[in-house]
């Protein structure tokens, strides 16, 4: 027999049925009470979904846990009365296309105007940048967007945004970091019922002129019109009509389109996980590349603030995908040749902690200034004054006095635009990069992820790490000589901060290569949990001469691959 639903839990999910706006995700309630799914109801009510510095994500469907209309009402009257604390008057609402977007934007919509603030809404589903763009263009207060970037079909999102100066954080028109956060989250918890919030009915629909003025400050990133042939996917996501009006006012060709993937579908069919990082998700892109003899691939995620690149390789002629750090260094040295000498002087670069080093390095070499913030762009964007920035997980900053957030369209026309440049020249981004690692060695990334069910083994599993880090590494057979190994050298707890940086969860190990006298060849890994999604995450970095750049990217692999064994077996 199955257990009985407590008459306190009963009760809980009675009143917020009564509340609830939404009938559909009422009648789910309903439904589960009546079947006595104590499973099912335990799913939808084990605490508030957490407002974080991400705003929301989670999986749709009922109850307080879970992405749906009654939370999303219940957190934009938290906004509100924040807001309200603030003297904040305005905001800015963008969606994506993921099922439920289009009403939770309008549900907002309804509670900020009741609310007494001045809405604004984008005109349909667009980009997370031009949504950042408009908060700066129309010097608004706060913005909020609708999407839940890469994450799985099944799950939505609430990403915030600040426009100015707020409790003495520069925004400028960045996301939120705390104690924003939790200040909102508590605004959120304080809100008794929704039933009777005031809702209003006057907002202003933006028309196409904030979307134009996007369009031409992105296009004019482009050093000029070239020829190239640019295969472009979107995801299913909303990306494809934005990047198409960015490349014709920057006088590129049409990007070949892979139609499957062209036109935003919530449901994403053709990929297993809707991020340029999957395994398998470019492969139609690849193959539309190989088709049409194409020069470059570019992927944006559903809401089009991340982008990838896929290029041929001169030694082989395959195709692979860049990592997020090649695509971040390549941009990185190529911006940094066009500053002139006295833009040199005012400019600066940084990236996230579980980046590459190689863009310090870049910074150094051109007389740069350079700075490494935590992991994120809510942090990468609080650099004062930033010329670029980017992290790993394919997020680029290349023009934050417009879109002062990462930015999937215009990183996409920068590096098209240095591959247009590179063919004009007779040679390619392959050539350009090896160019680079000659200059500061060669840098091979990886990155191992495990995925959680139950998030509670990850606070042990990280302690267990800070008590006992693995001693060696042994990555033999990573070349044909002789046995290889790394030996335990230092262990930075980023809890527990000694660079001037925010404390965060996560460990930076260091090794050193057994018998070596060369103080580079080192590797660095960095372990920390998922801000967004429920995962461990260990960023490896492995440095060397680009004359043993297979052999270093194979001491990389065999890095992970160890890691992911050894973190295995210690969660038993």
């Amino acid at each position: 027999m199955a257990e009985p639903i407590d008459p306190a839990l009963r009760g809980e999910v009675e009143a917020w049925i009564a509340d609830d706006p939404d009938p559909r995700t009422a009648a789910e309630l309903t439904a589960m009470l009546s079947s006595n799914d104590l499973a099912g109801i335990k799913k939808c009510f084990s605490g508030f979904l957490e407002f974080g510095t991400a705003g929301l994500r989670g999986r749709m469907g009922p109850g307080p846990s879970q992405m749906n209309r009654a939370v999303v009402t219940r957190t934009a009257a938290g906004i509100a009365r924040y807001m309200k604390d603030r003297g904040l008057t305005s905001v800015v609402i963008g969606r994506d296309a993921r099922h439920g977007s289009e009403a939770f934007a309008r549900d907002s919509a309804e509670i900020f105007a009741g609310a007494g603030i001045e809405v604004y809404l984008l005109p349909r589903q667009l980009p997370t940048p031009v949504l950042a763009f408009t908060l700066r263009d129309l010097q608004l207060d706060l913005a909020v967007m609708v999407t839940a970037s890469h994450n799985p079909p099944e799950d939505n999102g609430y990403k915030v945004y600040l426009g100015g100066k707020v409790d003495g954080i520069g925004y400028h028109g960045s996301q939120i970091i705390a104690p924003a956060d939790r200040q909102i989250f508590d605004e959120i918890k304080s809100i008794p019922t929704i039933k009777d919030l005031p809702r209003g009915n006057q907002w202003t629909i933006l028309d196409e002129s904030v979307i134009r003025r996007y369009v031409h400050s992105a296009a004019r990133l482009a050093t000029k019109a070239r020829e190239i042939t640019v295969v472009y996917t979107a995801l299913h996501g909303v990306g494809t009509e934005t990047l198409r009006s960015v490349f014709h006012a920057a006088g590129f060709a049409e990007p070949i389109l892979v139609s499957e993937q062209a036109e935003p579908d919530p449901d994403f069919p053709t990929v297993a996980f809707p991020n340029p990082e999957e395994k398998g998700a470019i492969d139609l892109a690849l193959e539309r590349a190989r088709d049409f003899d194409a020069d470059l691939v570019i992927a944006n995620d559903p809401d089009a603030d991340r982008c990838a690149a896929a290029i041929t390789e001169n030694r082989s002629g395959q195709w692979r995908m860049l990592r997020g750090d090649e695509v971040g260094i390549l941009l990185g040295n190529h911006i940094a040749e066009m500053l002139s000498p006295e833009a040199r002087m005012r400019a600066i670069f940084a990236n996230s902690i579980v980046s590459s080093s190689a863009l310090a390095k870049v910074a150094h070499h051109f007389g740069l200034r350079f700075t490494e913030t935590l992991t994120g762009f809510k942090w990468l964007a609080k650099v004062e004054g930033l010329t670029f920035g980017y992290e790993e997980a394919l997020g680029y900053c290349v023009d934050s006095a417009s879109v002062n957030d990462k930015d999937g369209i215009s990183a996409a026309l920068m590096i098209t635009d240095l591959a247009a440049r590179l063919k004009e020249e007779g040679s390619s981004l392959s050539e350009y990069l090896d160019g680079i690692w000659r200059r500061i060695g060669y840098h091979a990334t990886k990155q191992v992820s495990l995925r959680f069910d139950d998030l509670s083994l990850i606070p042990p599993l990280m302690e267990t790490l800070r008590a006992q880090p693995p001693q060696e590494i042994d990555v033999t057979g990573s070349q044909e000589a002789s046995p290889m190994r790394y030996r335990f050298h230092s262990l930075d707890d980023l809890a527990q901060p000694r660079d001037g940086l925010p404390p965060t969860e996560g460990l930076r190990l260091w090794y050193e290569r057994e018998g070596s006298v060369n103080s580079n060849d080192k590797i660095r890994m960095i372990i920390r949990p998922s801000g967004t999604e429920p995962k461990l995450k260990c960023y490896i970095e492995v440095v060397g001469d680009i004359d043993e750049g297979e052999i270093i990217e194979r001491i990389a692999t065999a890095s992970g691959d160890f890691i992911s064994k050894f973190l295995t077996e210690a969660l038993g």
